[in-house]
């Protein structure tokens, strides 16, 4: 039976702006306050995925969140009306209604992490939503993404949902953007490779001093219990925490991996060749034959990889065998990460083709090609299991575009979020993308 990995890549929603709020992320912080383009960073969004699908790969749809989250604003302490709560907010406390605002789940790399039907004990694909609960911006999506992704995943025979883990610091959660899977083929058993910063309760593991360390081993223990997933089918590795000192807050901002290929940072972990080894040994002894292609400090730099998201590209598998890596325009404007590609590309590597997309939207606000998907690895039977109204298709491409040029502002900044209107926008938005992928009612407003 073939299998494929399929790329579901997050909508950017109507509220897409420049807030600043994810302290340890460079381009985040450095590019708060200044205004945003909603429109055009959806319409950059469906080009990639309208893109990779040209190319021949499977590519769906994750919808973005209601936004500004009325409830959580109501749980600190705001009442009456919603135009009155957001009109308090802003009064009050308007770094609150920002934060309350933020399309950050575009970034759906954070979504979840999801375990294939060949590595897991009962024989189906396993989803954790992430806790994401280091920054309150996005702590406040796990139960929307739960119902959107048992929306689009909702058979039972293939699919199992796990809620997100206890929201406390000992298990943070930030999902797939701190995992991978190895494997020869894709329907075959795995290695997955889960990356931590720190530990919650063993002292033995150093932690960064300056920026938080996101993901605890704990938690990714505890979504490998989860997942049902064997031994012999995973391998823990530490974030080097000098390097998350540097801005590098996800793994994927330094790390990125597919089939039998780890493309990496030399300065990416604590003890490499230890656990480069453990790589190359468990999925040797599950039929494949690891490579890694290792990024020398001396040709990038740290600041080089996360000025230009060198790492946080998507490396996809074609049909014959050679990968694609495609990445954001800004390594093509570094000239220190344009000349490291030319020679990889030279060396006749695995990596046989450099694709560039302009992600600037995105970009600036911290999150690369990476960090808009979230990679599932389906078999037949399994695709043909999934809610079809999310897959993308030519049809679904233009309607979503028409959609987005109907409700999307060209325009965001502090003050629009304080405008009651956005919200009846969003909303209206909303409900009618619910429809169009066939999700049925997923959001507060909805359900409420």
């Amino acid at each position: 039976m073939k299998s494929y990995e399929v790329n579901f890549d997050g909508l950017v929603g109507p509220t897409h702006n420049y807030g600043g709020l994810s302290y340890g992320n460079v381009a985040s912080q450095s590019n708060s306050q200044q205004s945003s383009n909603p429109r055009e960073a959806a319409l950059q969004g469906l080009a990639k995925m309208k893109a990779l699908m040209e190319m021949g790969f499977v590519q769906g749809v994750l919808a973005p969140q209601e936004r500004p989250d009325l409830a959580g604003l109501r749980a600190l302490g705001f009442s009456g009306t919603d135009a009155q709560v957001i009109e308090k907010a802003a009064k009050d406390a308007m770094p609150l209604l920002v934060a309350s605002c933020s399309a950050s789940s575009m970034w759906v790399a954070n979504a979840a992490t999801v375990s294939p039907s060949a590595d897991t004990a009962d024989g189906r694909v396993h989803f954790t939503a992430a806790n994401l609960n280091c920054k309150y911006h996005r702590s406040i999506e796990h139960p929307t993404t739960s119902r959107v992704l048992g929306a689009m995943f909702a058979n039972q025979q293939h699919f199992a949902h796990h809620a997100a883990l206890p929201a406390v610091a000992q298990f943070g959660d930030e999902g797939a953007a701190n995992h991978t899977r190895f494997c020869h083929d894709y329907g075959q058993p795995g290695v997955e490779f889960f990356v931590f910063g720190r530990s919650a309760f063993d002292t033995r593991y150093p932690a960064p001093q300056k920026y938080p360390a996101r993901q605890t081993l704990e938690a990714s223990q505890a979504v490998a219990r989860l997942h049902g997933l064997s031994e012999e089918g995973v391998v823990y590795a530490q974030q080097n925490p000098a390097i998350i000192d540097q801005g590098v807050f996800h793994n994927d901002v330094i790390a990125v991996g597919n089939g039998e290929v780890l493309f990496y940072h030399e300065d990416a972990f604590l003890n490499t060749e230890h656990l480069l080894a453990e790589l190359h040994d468990k999925l040797g002894r599950r039929g494949g034959r690891f490579k890694a292609i290792c990024v020398p400090r001396a040709e990038v730099t740290v600041e080089d990889a996360v000025r230009s998201y060198l790492f946080n590209s998507q490396l996809l598998s074609r049909a014959d065998g050679s990968m694609l890596l495609i990445v954001p325009e800004e390594c093509r404007t570094n000239e220190r990460v344009w000349q490291y590609l030319q020679r990889l590309l030279a060396d006749e590597g695995p990596v046989a083709e450099v694709n560039v997309f302009d992600l600037k939207q995105s970009m600036q606000n911290g999150g690369g090609p990476a960090c808009l998907r979230l990679r599932v690895a389906l078999n037949e039977t399994e695709l043909a299991a999934v809610n079809q109204g999310v897959i993308m298709t030519a049809p679904l491409y233009g309607t979503l575009t028409q959609w987005v040029e109907k409700h999307y502002r060209d325009r965001m900044s502090e003050s629009d979020l304080a405008d009651p209107a956005l919200l009846i926008e969003c909303r209206t938005a909303l409900d009618e993308l619910s429809q169009i992928l066939k999700l049925g009612a997923v959001y507060p407003f909805q359900i409420n």
